[in-house]
């Protein structure tokens, strides 16, 4: 086996590089056809989703395959060499079955335990069966992924670790709050009519949208998507298809909008959203939740109140300073601010001034130091114990001509944004709607940079451990069913050969004893095989046992050196199997 893989993902790239980095359909096309062009490649198949952008391929050489992927990957995605390669990870035979497998349970996707990544390897296998570019190595691999798959949602507990894309980017624009709560009534726009875009549309439905307007490139599509969502029996929700001329006029009608569509280009930027929502008004405040005129949650509270001291003081009196302040002209957020404020003081005062800066009055200091001194009062500490400090003070005084602000950065007050009046996930890569929207007021965006950042903290569950069990197991048997069938030509021609030898002595007996009956010639030719297939039983049965284990490859070579076959019969051999196994294929 000589499995490569080479690819990028939410793990190993950061979004914005996954985002340029996206393929099309006809880009993976393109990709699949050069990719089994190149000298290194026999086969090859293109796992491309929003979180990834794998190649794999059968090779004869590594270094040569890392390098020709690397390459070609580079050329379809659009984005130089240099700037992708930090980006890339390789894995190699076993550790490429492993990683595929992982990917297949959704170990690896950005929402552990998500089914979704099943369609999409078998959309990816099926698109390498179309094109001929896969052969038997990876259609092997890509079904057996698809098993692994299904085994470890039915066996584990692995939907609970994680949800779809969908299900968590719903969550993620309700807060994480109840969707099903916040979706009720709402009106809804789902842009495209792909797989993802679908999976929105019924996760939309379920969820108990009143309304679904479905608008794609290809209006039967989304005719046919909107008809199943009428047709289903657990939802009742209405649902229409416009074209996408309609999106603008839709967007100013719509509560929430789901885009996913393979578009090169934004769909929605944000004049366009900023267009939608002028005007509309936000839902009114429920109870306990903070109203526009309640910035920090307390209707009463002045700004000015609100950038008082630590100690409680208003910057606008100063109170308890134990500097004359009455000649320098206040500044709200600083003490002291000036060279005339500082001119020709003692390094003690500035020691005073510095301990009620960080603590709000010097009694507070002197307080948290084990003192008793009356809040607001000056007390002068030791400046034999502070030598060191005083001296840093004066010196920063003398070179920059102020007193150096040490107070805890007050807290800023932003003005509270209103309530959404149109919620927007986009699923897109590259991204359907621009990015600037998030600075809209009445607009919530959830993009896959934000899911990715929702993401990156989010709990395992502790299925995931016994997913990783199984896959393990997993990768073990492939390997070992992989290498037993590499050493299977080897055998079947070995046996040819051993009956065609049958063959030649039996007709040379019939040579030498032409009256021989057809009773006596059957019972001799029947004992020669008896004795042929014993002699080769326990050698062929072993060694196909120990070309299953690692490193068990060269047992094949073996083989053919002992009993000096023919290499192009044994390719004969592997050649018909293949052809066989192509004709039995059924859909994965």
């Amino acid at each position: 086996m000589s499995l490569l893989v080479v690819g990028l993902s939410h793990r190993s790239a950061p979004v914005s590089v996954l985002e340029r980095a996206s393929l099309n359909a006809d880009a993976q096309i393109k990709l699949l056809q050069d990719t089994v062009a190149a000298e290194p490649a026999t086969e090859a198949a293109v796992l491309a989703t929003c979180n990834r952008i794998e190649l794999y391929a059968d090779v004869d050489k590594f270094h040569a395959g890392v390098a020709e992927l690397s390459t070609l990957l580079a050329q379809h995605s659009g984005v130089g060499l240099e700037e992708l390669t930090p980006y890339l990870y390789v894995h190699y035979e076993d550790r490429a079955v492993h990683h595929l497998f992982s990917v297949a349970c959704g170990l690896d996707s950005m929402v552990v335990g998500e089914g979704q990544i099943l369609g999409q390897i078998k959309d990816s296998l099926a698109r390498a069966q179309d094109l001929h570019s896969a052969g038997r190595l990876l259609n092997d691999l890509f079904q057996q992924a698809l098993r692994v798959g299904k085994r470890a949602h039915s066996e584990t507990g692995i939907d609970r670790a994680g949800q779809s894309l969908v299900t968590f980017g719903l969550e993620q624009l309700t807060r994480g709050g109840d969707v099903q709560q916040w979706a009720r009534g709402k009106k809804a726009l789902v842009i495209g009519a792909g797989s993802m875009s679908s999976l929105a549309a019924a996760t939309l439905a379920r969820a108990g949208v009143a309304e679904i307007v479905v608008a794609n490139r290809t209006f039967d599509r989304a005719e046919r998507l909107a008809q199943i969502l009428m047709e289903g029996d657990d939802t009742d929700v209405a649902a229409r298809a416009v074209p996408m001329e309609s999106v603008p006029a839709e967007l100013t009608r719509a509560d929430v909008t789901v885009s996913c569509t393979g578009a090169t280009g934004l769909v929605l930027t944000a004049e366009s959203v900023a267009e939608a929502t002028e005007g509309r008004t936000p839902p009114s405040a429920g109870p306990g939740e903070d109203g526009p005129s309640a910035p920090g949650g307390e209707s009463g509270r002045t700004a000015g109140a609100q950038r008082g001291g630590p100690s409680g003081t208003s910057l606008g009196s100063e109170d308890g300073c134990p500097l004359e302040l009455s000649s320098v002209q206040g500044t709200a957020g600083f003490s002291v601010l000036g060279e005339a404020a500082v001119a020709g003081m003692a390094a003690a005062e500035l020691e005073q001034h510095a301990a009620w800066v960080d603590k709000g009055t010097v009694g507070g200091a002197q307080r948290a130091a084990g003192g008793s001194a009356r809040p607001g009062t000056a007390a002068t500490l030791d400046p034999a114990a502070d030598t060191d400090a005083i001296a840093a003070l004066a010196a920063t005084v003398a070179t920059v001509g102020r007193i150096p602000e040490r107070r805890r950065p007050e807290p800023v007050e932003e003005p509270q944004r209103p309530e959404p009046v149109l919620f927007l996930l986009d699923l897109a890569m590259p991204r359907d709607i621009d990015a600037a929207v998030h600075r809209l007021a009445g607009v919530r965006l959830v993009d896959i940079e934000s899911l990715a950042e929702a993401s990156a903290g989010a709990p395992m569950a502790a299925d995931v451990d016994q997913v990783r069990r199984i896959v393990s197991d997993e990768v073990a048997a492939f390997g070992a069913a992989l290498r037993a069938a590499h050493i299977t030509p080897t055998v079947v021609a070995l046996r040819t050969m051993a009956a065609d030898v049958v063959a030649g002595e039996i007709a040379r007996l019939d040579g030498r004893l032409p009256g021989l009956d057809d009773k006596h010639r059957a019972e001799i030719t029947q004992t020669v095989r008896r004795v042929v297939d014993k002699l080769l039983h326990a050698p062929t049965v072993r060694v196909k046992q120990l070309a299953a284990e690692p490193g068990g490859a060269g047992y094949a070579d073996a083989l053919r050196t002992l009993f000096d076959l023919d290499p192009e019969t044994v390719a004969a051999v592997s050649r018909a199997e293949d052809s066989t196994t192509e004709k039995d294929r059924g859909p994965a």
